[in-house]
């Protein structure tokens, strides 16, 4: 006679899989994770960002200032020196002081509420130096800043850049 196995060993213990509560509780691990790696992620789009509108403002600043060395006779002119809230064409300037003017507020369109202005050294500036140029713009993009603090004293203030023309 043959025997007949026993189906009980083949049948898996009961207690053996996951529950529900346990699947729910790796579900919020899980989560709690992904919105930690989204906050990273903006934190970097925002760093890349506001990198990105320095260099920008660097760039226009430092290109002012060497066209201003490459035309020594319309700097000592002071056809270069403009106010914030000026535009090229209510300046001074002629010639090729004028064209560098124009590139360089359209330079300054490409910020956030880009400004310029190039002033005459006098208190404030040191060394040798002859003029200031400085670039400011919202890096907040936050219509409730508006100082013109530079350096920015507050979080009101526009973030900004100077360089000196030696």
């Amino acid at each position: 006679m043959r025997q007949i196995p026993n189906h009980r060993q083949w049948i898996a213990p009961l207690d053996g899989g996951f529950t529900l509560l346990e699947v729910m509780i790796a579900l919020l691990v899980l989560s709690i994770g992904l919105l930690g790696l989204a906050a990273l992620q903006t934190s970097a789009l925002r760093t890349g960002q506001m990198a990105d509108m320095r260099t920008r403002a660097v760039q226009a600043a430092a290109d002012m200032v060497e066209r201003m060395r490459a035309n020594p006779a319309g700097t000592t002119a002071g056809q270069y020196e403009i106010n914030r809230n000026s535009v090229p064409r209510d300046t001074s300037a002629t010639g090729t002081a004028l064209d560098d003017l124009v590139d360089w507020h359209t330079s300054l369109a490409r910020l956030p509420d880009g400004q310029g202005e190039i002033t005459r050294c006098g208190r404030g500036c040191a060394g040798q130096a002859t003029h200031s140029v400085t670039v400011w713009w919202n890096a907040a993009r936050d219509p409730a800043t508006h100082g013109f603090s530079c350096p920015p004293r507050t979080r009101a203030d526009l973030r900004c850049v100077r360089l000196l023309l030696h």
